[in-house]
């Protein structure tokens, strides 16, 4: 709040006041569970700045008053006010609608939000019949509640956000940022250099703004005019692109920053958490996809939120499906129970399952995420420059060579997965290994300087997020595409690169800190110079005062 100006705070004040006449009920936490401890309660959690939420204000008053007086009472919790509050009942988008009975959650409203949907989910929740109107309001289609407000983006233009704008644009969700620099020198104890990929990018985030008209905000934030903000939003190179969704937390873009690329991994990203599949669909969709999960939970029977909210923060990559067809339960040879769900990993246009989890409501949402990142990619893929691997080859552009190698890291990579060997690699835990090639003409030069590798066919293995890696066996030979064994450590940069990395977090840590806990750092400030005071005056003053004067010699030294 303390980033908002004074203009910017009275009208989001104002507008998040309740709309209308009807008679809204607004809870806060001192209220909240006290009001719904008895009783039926129904309650709306949105945000004001919201686009669904506006869209959908006239259908909640309206209910508001087809249920006055019923035994269902409807409330509403502003979320950017009381956003703790919301993270307590488990909101993870907006407006959320949750049905509570004597202080217990019994269901949370999922799908389109039309008045008729929401009156049939009242009535099997609580018995409570449909209240008796003359006509209902304008049933609201799935696909419009998918598809982004019109008022996103409307000009096709990138916009320029600034420490005073920021919040409020990142609040109405769904934006792709782009932090950068200019091409000139730019110093600071956080960001060096000249920023060439920044010039690059800059007229393809332009296009990338009329390609998503409509739909997404296109923004980007000059990190040379506002250092402070890039800082806080964990900026450490440029340029630096997070997508920021409507709900749920921030994704950093690491992929291919061609256009095509920008825009198929952004449609993605807006589409729903959850596609629903039929068994007709099944096979062309696992041979069109390198990776997705399936899950199977019975007929009637509504997801937990806990799986939600582990896999908003993978946007759609790869993709979620969602069936309870009996067709589905027979293919994988699995009951149909009402009491549990099972989530499968399907890769490499196979359908048969690489991996599946069985969970229930009381799975938490953190165990599920981790599940969800460890089996996320295909066991065999193309490397582009900013994606992460762990088994690497070079390949000759095209010809005989180029297809063997390939066809070769794809037959190790299945049988690799099939055998159960990438949960039990000691250098990687539980994480899949994932067999990768790169052009070996492209990507000459960083191939060489990464890895040292000079020719088609080496290989090594890689983790890029620890800078190290392994090309040779525990005997000392090289690594082969048939010899994944215990390798040796080898890092990616030498000790001068490694020490410099280090100082630098050092300082942007220390950075972050400042500008997070002014007061804090003033404290410890403080305390600095008044012990350095302290020091100086029993060094000196002290010293001085306490000098011992010896008498005179001589007649002048007689004391009678």
């Amino acid at each position: 709040m303390r980033l908002l100006s004074f203009s910017f705070l009275i009208a989001s004040l104002a507008f998040a006041l309740p709309v209308k006449s009807a008679d809204h009920k607004l809870l806060t936490p001192d209220t909240f569970n006290k009001s719904i401890a008895t009783g039926y309660w129904f309650v709306e959690h949105f945000s004001p700045y919201c686009h669904h939420c506006k869209e959908f204000a006239p259908t909640w008053d309206q209910l508001v008053e087809d249920y006055v007086g019923s035994r269902v009472n409807l409330a509403q919790v502003d979320c950017v006010v009381h956003g703790d509050l919301c993270t307590e009942n488990g909101v993870n988008g907006y407006p959320q609608m949750n049905m509570y009975r004597d202080g217990t959650l019994q269901a949370t409203f999922k799908g389109a939000r039309s008045h008729e949907r929401i009156v049939n989910f009242i009535k099997e929740q609580t018995g409570v019949s449909e209240p008796s109107r003359s006509a209902s309001p304008p049933e609201i289609s799935e696909h419009d509640l998918q598809t982004p407000h019109s008022e996103r983006n409307s000009h096709g233009e990138v916009l320029a956000l600034t420490p005073e704008t920021f919040p409020s644009v990142i609040a109405d969700g769904d934006v792709f940022v782009k932090f950068f620099a200019h091409g000139g020198p730019f110093r600071s104890r956080t960001f060096r250099g000249r920023c060439g990929h920044c010039k690059k990018l800059a007229p393809t985030w332009v296009q990338l703004a009329k390609e998503l008209q409509h739909n997404v905000t296109v923004a980007e934030v000059n990190c040379e005019d506002h250092k402070s903000l890039c800082s806080k939003q964990g900026v450490t190179g440029f340029p630096m692109l997070f997508f920021y969704p409507a709900s749920g937390k921030k994704v950093e873009y690491t992929g291919n920053r061609k256009l095509e690329s920008l825009k198929g991994w952004v449609e993605r990203a807006i589409k729903p958490v959850f596609l629903e599949l039929p068994y007709a669909e099944f096979e062309q969709t696992v041979k069109d996809n390198l990776a997705l999960y399936i899950v199977l939970n019975a007929p009637g029977v509504s997801l937990p939120s806990s799986l939600s909210q582990a896999a908003r923060p993978m946007l759609g990559s790869p993709p979620i499906y969602t069936s309870s067809a009996p067709e589905l339960y027979k293919h994988f040879s699995l009951p149909v129970t009402s009491d549990s769900f099972m989530l499968i990993a399907l890769k490499d246009g196979d359908t048969s399952p690489a991996a599946q989890l069985s969970f229930n409501a009381q799975t938490s949402s953190g165990d599920l995420g981790k599940w969800l990142q460890i089996h996320r990619l295909p066991s065999s893929m193309e490397l582009g420059e900013d994606q992460s691997t762990v088994v690497l080859t070079s390949v000759t552009a095209s010809g005989t060579e180029h297809d063997h190698i390939v066809e070769t890291a794809q037959k190790l990579a299945t049988q690799w997965r099939k055998t159960g060997a990438a949960q039990h690699t000691p250098a990687y835990g539980a994480r899949e290994v994932v067999f990768a090639w790169m052009d070996q003409e492209r990507w000459k030069s960083w191939l060489k300087s990464m890895y040292g590798i000079k020719g088609p066919a080496q290989v090594v293995i890689t983790d890029h997020s620890r800078l190290v890696y392994f090309d040779t066996t525990k005997a000392g030979s090289k690594l082969t595409l048939d010899a994944a064994s215990t390798l040796n450590v080898r890092h990616s940069e030498n000790i001068i690169e490694r020490l410099a990395r280090y100082i630098n977090n050092r300082f942007i840590a220390i950075e972050n800190m400042v500008s997070e806990h002014p007061w804090v750092t003033l404290g410890f400030f403080a305390m600095g110079v008044l012990v350095i005071f302290w020091i100086i005056k029993r060094l000196f003053v002290d010293e001085e005062n306490y000098t011992t004067h010896y008498p005179k010699s001589g007649k002048a030294a007689r004391l009678d």
